[in-house]
This record gives structure tokens, sequence and C-alpha cells, in this order.
């Protein structure tokens, strides 16, 4: 029996015609194509400006730095996450503060978020995890009551939408991964977005060595300290051909998971995570809820069916528990429901439905 994935990147049947059109034009750093990935980003997302970037984690540190974070300022993390999403608060000298998240969809909980708030709060940085967007109504009320800036860890929710508004314009930052997890990929990459002017500007500069754009063209200035977070134009090629059909890839993996949802609806034993009323989930990951996953998951793989677990609960690793470098308010008890449950289940665009229903047939066999 062939084994199943857990994922499997799509390469469009362009993207080496793309990667060798670079290669053969000898301009590999980024450049022309670079800018037209961002480009149709900004068009699909409807946000003014885009910096794609080297991965997510050194966008989130960019976004950081672009609002001013840094020692004596706290930022509010969500405890149900990837470790980089609080590691990069600590990398630019500030303090995360885990906070617990809702039990259902697995995003921060703003109620908590709010107890959490002290005058060092400068930010807050909520995850829409595995493509569950926020409730940018509720985020929006807590950040006016808090003054506080909104950085939102989009890394898995290109496509992902609250209502009306999409995931990259809800926040005052937002910053997406292009891991070969995301359906959007360039092997390892990121993107930033804002409609900020002036945090553009110093993201701009920031990524480019702290290159100011001049009015003459022919001299740089360099305003700031900075470093380099490009993105090559050999990278970008295969983005620009998966942005090309993003919404037959998202509508895709849509339908993946409706169908795994109602197959598994009112199966005794399995609850299946909510979304956000008038939330449009891009499913970079399906989960589901179960009390033995560890035991389900293994057997499962012994199958030749690759799961794995959702994400990680902070505040259960040691590089978390350092009261000098992190903060840890309240209990977490969505959090440890979500990391002890949590499975996510095969999901690429080429799965067949022999495939999900053996998934499917599997898991409830099981069960």
């Amino acid at each position: 029996m062939d084994k199943i994935p857990l994922i499997k990147p799509f390469i469009p049947g362009d993207a080496l015609g793309r990667i060798e059109g670079v290669l053969s034009s000898g301009y590999m750093t980024e450049g022309p194509v670079t800018r037209e990935l961002e480009s149709m980003c900004s068009d699909y997302l409807g946000v003014s400006h885009v910096f794609a970037v080297c991965n997510c984690t050194v966008g989130l540190e960019a976004a950081l730095r672009a609002i001013g974070v840094g020692p004596g300022d706290e930022v509010i993390v969500p405890d149900y996450t990837y470790p980089a999403s609080a590691s990069v608060v600590a990398l630019v000298g500030a303090k995360p503060v885990l906070v617990d998240v809702d039990s259902l969809t697995m995003l921060i909980d703003l109620e908590k978020a709010a107890a959490a708030v002290t005058p060092a709060t400068k930010a807050i940085m909520p995850v829409s995890i595995f493509g569950n967007p926020l409730d940018y109504d509720a985020l929006n009320t807590f950040k006016d009551a808090n003054k506080v800036f909104v950085i939102e860890d989009a890394a898995c929710s290109i496509g992902a939408k609250f209502k009306e508004t999409m995931v990259g314009t809800g926040a005052d930052i937002t910053v997406f991964s292009m891991h070969p997890r995301k359906f959007i990929t360039t092997g390892e990459g990121g993107l930033i977005t804002t409609d900020n002017p002036e945090i553009a500007e110093f993201i701009d500069a920031y990524k480019h060595f702290g290159i100011k754009k001049a009015a003459n063209r022919g001299s740089m200035v360099f305003s700031m300290m900075g470093t380099n977070y490009k993105l090559s134009n050999i990278q970008s090629a295969l983005g620009v051909s998966q942005m090309k059909i993003v919404d037959t890839l998202l509508n895709r993996r849509i339908e993946i998971a409706e169908r795994y949802t109602e197959m598994l609806q009112g199966v005794p034993g399995i609850e299946i995570p909510t979304v956000p009323t008038g939330g449009r989930h891009s499913y970079q990951t399906y989960c589901i809820f179960l009390e033995e996953r560890d035991r389900i998951m293994k057997e499962m793989r012994e199958q030749g069916i690759e799961v794995q677990i959702g994400t990680y609960s902070l505040h259960l690793h040691p590089a978390f528990q350092n009261e000098a470098e992190c903060r840890i308010h309240g209990t977490m008890e969505g959090s440890l429901l979500s990391f002890r449950r949590a499975l996510a289940l095969p999901l690429f665009h080429e799965i067949t439905a022999e495939q999900q229903d053996q998934v499917i047939t599997t898991l409830k066999d099981l069960l």
C-alpha cells in the first residue's frame, strides 16, 4: 500500500521554465521576478505594501523592529503556536507574554490577552493558526481599548479572510510564510504586508542593509542599521507560478477540507475545531480533536498514513520558562487541550478521494 503523505507541494507546469528563465538571465538575487511576486500578492490581498523576505521568522522580527519594539517592551503572544512567534520577541530584546487560546478555534483568547496588558505592552501578535482567520472586529476593539500595535503571525493564512477583510489587511503588519507546508511556497520565504507608509519605508530599508531610496538613483544612502532579508528571483519564480493559480489552489484545499468535515461530522470521539462566524479558513492544515491523539497518530503512521500534531504549547518548554525572558500569564487550559488533542490529517492538492476515504476508514477503525 502506498503511503499517504501529510503534505506535498503542488508545482505548476510552468514553474521549471520560469526558474530556468531566471538562471539563464544571470540575475539570480532579488530583482524583477521578486517584484512581480510582491505585486501579485499586493493585488490579490488588496494591500498597499508587500515585501518578500527569506522566511516568515525574519519577517516577524522586521515587523517588530518597524514599530520600535525593544528592551523594556512586552508583546502578547498566544501560548499555542510555533516557537518562532514568541522567540522573535525575545530576539529583539523585548519580553513575550504568553496567554491562553480558545479551545475550539485555537485562536488567541482576547479576554485573557486583555488581562495580561501592562504599561509595558507595546503590541499583540495573534496567530491565525493553520489558516483559521482572526475575528478582526474583536481584535480592533482590543487594539483601540489598549492602544497597542497588532502584528499578525499569518504564517499559514494566505487566502483566509474574516467577513470581507482578507488576512494581510486586518492588522498593522501581517507576516506570511512560504515554507513548503504552505500552498504558496518558495521553498523558504515570507511576505510582510502593511498599509502604513512609514512602516513600509522602514521594512524596505531594513531588509536591504539599511539603504534608503534616494532621489538620485546613482547614489545609495545607508540611513539606518539594516540587514539582508531579500528573497531571490529563483525562489520568487516558483511563487509567481503558484500565485497565478492561487484561487484554484485555495478552492481545492477548501474542497478537500469540506469533504473531511462531511465524512467526520458526528463521528463519536472526534471533535472538529470551529471557525469564527464570518470567517473563511484557508486550511494550510486540517485538524481534528481526539482524546487518544497520540495512540491514533502512532497507529495511523504505522499503517502508512502521515499525520502530525497541530503545534506546541510553549509554556511547557524550557526556552519559555525563564521569568526574566518570558512572562506566562494565567493558566493554559485551551492551549493544553489543543496541544494534547489536535491531529493534522493529510491535505495536499493532488490527494484523491480514495486516499481521503482510506484516511477516514483507518481513523474510524482505530477509534
